[in-house]
This record gives C-alpha cells, structure tokens and sequence, in this order.
C-alpha cells in the first residue's frame, strides 16, 4: 500500500470521535495536526490551532454526534480559526452528520433545521464537505458547495461477505421502512439477495409499529439495514416481526450507532444475533456489548482526502465494493 505524503495536506481531529481521526491518518501514513479544544469557566469552547496552516489544505474531521450542539459548535469555530489562519482550502470531514432527520417540513411552522445547520457550515467559510450515508440523499442539495457523499453499504457488504459464519444463500435483506428501500436495495447487489420491507405506521417520534412484512422471509435469515440505529425501537420491533414471520434468524447492520436512551439494552434483549456498525460515532465502552461489531470506515476516508486533495474522481469510492487504499493514481 503505497502514497505519498502531501506537504501541504493537514488532517485536524476535534473531540466528537479522535479514535476515528487518528485511525484516518494513520491510514494516509500520515499524523494529525496540533490542535486543542478547551472550554472557559461559563462553557464557551476555545480552539487553539498550534501549527501553521497558512496556504494549506486543511481536513477537520468532526461527527456532530451526542452532545451534538457541542460538535457543532467546535466544527463552526474550528472552520472560522482555519478561515482566519489563511488555509487555501477547509474540508470538513463529517462521518455522522446530526440534525439530517430534520430535513423537511413534515408539519406546519416546523424548521428544516438540517439546511439550518448546512447554511451555519457553508456561511462560517467551509469549501467543501465529505459526508458519510446522510440520511436524506437530498441533504447534498442544502449546500451550495460541493459534498461528497460516501456509502458505508460496501464496508457492511463485505463483513457478511467475508465472514465464514454467514452463509449468503438464504439470506434476504430487510428494510425497516419505505424509506429505505434503496439503501436495501444498494446491499441486496452486493450480497446477491432478495430483498423484503417492513410496512410500518409511526404513531409518534421514535415509537414505530410494525404492520406487515412485503417479501417472503420464512425459512430465511433475515438482514436488516437502516442508516442509523437511534433508540433501537424500529429495529428491534421489526426483528420480532420477522421471527415471527419465519425467519431462521435476524442480524443488523447500519452505518451510524447512535444507539441513545434505552438502545443498548433493547438490542441486547431482543432477537436479533448480531449488529454490525461502523465507526463514524465514537461507541463508549458501556456500549460495547457483545453483540455489537465494528468496522471501520477510516480507510475509505481516507482515500476520499487523497483523492480529493490530488484533485482524482471520488466517484469510485461511490459504486465500487472498497477494498482497502487505492495504491494508484488510474481511473476506471
């Protein structure tokens, strides 16, 4: 696995996920720049840059997960200090990207504070966003500067590909709504499976009510995927349903482990064998269970920097099942 070095590449970690960061630049063969996050008396955060970034291209790899108005607000003041430090470019690196649930107006005088947020990031003076299975495609559309949107399906793809423990023939891949038919649909080609859907009515916020299952299920192990696993309701309802349909077994896999409130214990009592995430949220050791397995998206990162930083099509990285680094610099 061979790449250069960029002199005037800079990868910068804020405090939502350093495990994450340094991983990525480790992948770059490369280490983080010095930076330090504290906060004053009264809370107010206070970033301190304590390298030189003039004329650089600078990354800031930031999730703006729990506590979200916190990430949030170290993202806009690491941009603004980057902006005033004179980096030729700021990307900014967001593996979870917080408030994307809010991205319409579902009922009258309700904000769409998705595009609020995109506007506070593009305003503050970054050129340009990697994001990490938003969940809305359409949130790309909210900024005016370019996104690159990256896709965790071929990293899930091929843990259950490459795990000897699942046999891919009686697999069938599962979507836990309508909305997420073409997430299921991305995963299914990978693993050469059909797919079924969870027809669900959702009474209120993060309550979900299972109403049937379209698509045979019965005598087959039963795959679901979903962009985020937040307090575990959806998931967990949808995998009783499937048992109960005639499921042999049910596993899960999504991109962002919120898992907050009750998540954790709700997984751990339910049906459902095993839950592959990734790494875009920092987990906590209390969240570790046993039946949640990682994998790490750093690597994919990683070469989106490169290659936007070399000025190559990302577009790879979008339609491809990723490997692992690319060790060149030939376009399909």
């Amino acid at each position: 696995m061979s790449q250069h070095k960029p002199n005037n590449l800079k990868v910068f970690s804020l405090n939502s996920n350093p495990e994450l960061a340094e991983k990525i630049a480790k992948a770059m063969d490369s280490e983080l720049g010095e930076c330090s996050v504290t906060h004053f008396s009264d809370g107010e955060i206070y970033i301190s840059i304590d390298e030189s970034i003039r004329g650089d291209d600078v990354y800031i790899v930031q999730s703006t997960s729990e506590p979200v108005n916190d990430h949030l607000m170290e993202l806009l003041i690491m941009i603004d200090a980057c902006r005033r430090a004179s980096a030729a470019t700021i990307t900014v690196v967001i593996p979870y990207f917080g408030y994307a649930r809010q991205d319409r107006k579902a009922k009258p005088r309700e904000p769409i504070t998705a595009k609020l947020v995109s506007n506070m990031i593009e305003k503050t003076g970054a050129d340009r966003v990697v994001a990490l299975d938003l969940h809305a495609a359409q949130i790309q559309g909210f900024f005016d500067i370019p996104v690159d949107h990256l896709l965790g399906s071929p990293l899930l793809a091929n843990y259950f590909i490459e795990n000897p423990d699942y046999s891919l023939e009686d697999v069938v891949v599962v979507s836990p709504d309508h909305g997420g038919v073409t997430r299921a649909r991305k995963l299914a080609e990978f693993l050469k499976a059909p797919i079924a859907i969870i027809d669900k009515r959702r009474p209120k916020a993060n309550v979900a009510e299972v109403m049937n299952i379209v698509g045979n299920v019965e005598g087959k192990h039963a795959l679901i995927i979903d962009d985020m696993i937040d307090t575990a309701g959806t998931i967990t309802a949808a995998a009783k349903a499937l048992g109960e349909a005639g499921a042999i077994s049910v596993a899960v896999c999504c991109t962002h482990p919120v898992l907050s409130g009750p998540a954790v214990e709700r997984l751990a009592n339910s049906n459902i064998s095993e839950v592959v995430v990734t790494d875009s949220i920092y987990l906590p050791e209390e969240k570790r269970i046993d039946k949640i397995k990682q994998v790490t998206v750093s690597e994919l990162i990683a070469e989106a920097i490169l290659r936007i930083h070399d000025k190559r099509s990302v577009s790879p990285l979008f339609v491809e099942e990723f490997k692992g680094m690319d060790n060149g610099h030939n376009e399909d």
